[in-house]
């Protein structure tokens, strides 16, 4: 490890104690919102701290074994050498735990997700295919403890779905399905089809953090508010009042409608949650660009049109193209079991951003 990383620890440490020192300061519990960001900032630190400090226990543990072994007798020296060596071993291993806890965190991690899937090529198959992805992705969420709400859906017909939007809640739900974004794709037999032929379909999924009304600022005088009287599938009234809400952002062209909710007030507070996550969206794509570095920290280039995934039924395999990982246990997979997939995502990204750590030291 570099004395500049060194010098990092070193000064975090310093923090911690500052930080700790702070805490204990009865004034600090007159303030409540400092006291709250204080016990946040240590809480943060403490992690990196422990490991540091457990590093430098165990090179000097290291260090002692070593000088016994200079001083031992022939019949002692193995055994001390031994022990030196066990313990540059769990030192390097801590090395590498500290490199990856001072990588920088997104700050988007541990938010609320905003999920959106569509429909693409492949007609009422590629419906399918997005009804079951939501249900996926459902699934993954309850077995996380996750709470997810449907703000709006466009139904297909036959069971599938145009588009979905839905809300994830959860501590790191972002940090576990940011790389989710992109075009998924299924190869399969459709029950439609007579002559048994696999058929290719795909839906694009987009997952955005969930925007606080600090990271975008929106003037009610570029919104266009439409309200009109909802319908179900095929013009099907389903509302007597003008209940649907279309919200047109006229700086960024988005459009956002909802109308899942009997309330205008409802269906009006969904669609300027969705347009909030995709103004943030938009300016999470123009920063990234203005930065080159925050590509190295992205697997794949989180564009939509890219085919992140392929869900092969025939042969009930899932490979995720961008880390060259195949798993086959296609069905576990579609219901629910995306544990071993986020995982390699999530060390690829962290491995990509361990190389560009290690470049600029």
């Amino acid at each position: 490890m570099s004395d500049r990383l060194f010098a990092r620890l070193d000064e975090l440490e310093r923090d911690y104690h500052e930080l700790t020192a702070a805490l204990a300061d009865p004034e600090i519990f007159t303030d409540p919102p400092r006291y709250a960001e204080v016990a946040k900032r240590q809480s943060d630190l403490s992690e990196v701290v422990d490991t540091y400090r457990s590093y430098r226990e165990v090179t000097g543990d290291a260090e002692a074994a070593r000088e016994l072994a200079a001083q031992a007798g022939p019949e002692d020296q193995a055994a001390f050498r031994q022990e030196a060596e066990e313990l540059d071993d769990r030192a390097a291993a801590l090395i590498e735990q500290l490199r990856l806890q001072l990588l920088p965190k997104d700050p988007h991690d541990d938010r609320n997700v905003i999920v959106e899937i569509r429909a693409g090529a492949g007609g009422d198959e590629a419906g399918l295919f997005a009804g079951e992805l939501y249900r996926m992705y459902s699934r993954y969420a309850e077995r996380a403890g996750w709470k997810v709400e449907q703000i709006s859906a466009s139904e297909q017909g036959i069971g599938g779905v145009k588009e979905v939007i839905f809300q994830v809640s959860g501590t790191g739900a972002y940090s576990r399905l940011k790389h989710e974004s992109g075009v998924h794709r299924v190869q399969r037999v459709p029950q439609t089809e007579s002559g048994g032929r696999v058929h290719t379909s795909t839906a694009s999924v987009a997952v955005m953090p969930e925007a606080e009304d600090v990271d975008v600022t929106i003037d009610t005088n570029d919104l266009r508010v439409d309200v009109y009287r909802s319908s179900g599938p095929g013009g099907q009234s389903v509302n007597t009042t003008d209940s649907a809400v279309r919200i047109s952002h006229a700086p960024s062209g988005l459009v956002v409608s909802c109308q899942d909710e009997k309330s205008q007030l409802q269906n009006r507070e969904k669609a300027m949650r969705i347009l909030r996550a995709r103004l943030l969206q938009l300016e999470q794509e123009r920063a990234a660009r203005q930065r080159a570095e925050a590509r190295l920290s992205q697997i794949g280039t989180g564009d939509r049109s890219e085919k992140i995934r392929t869900y092969n039924f025939p042969q009930s395999r899932v490979t995720d193209h961008r880390i060259g990982l195949s798993v086959h246990n296609l069905s576990e997979v579609m219901d629910g079991a995306l544990s071993e997939l986020l995982s390699g995502l999530i060390a690829e990204e962290q491995r990509r951003r361990l190389e560009a750590l290690t470049l600029a030291e």
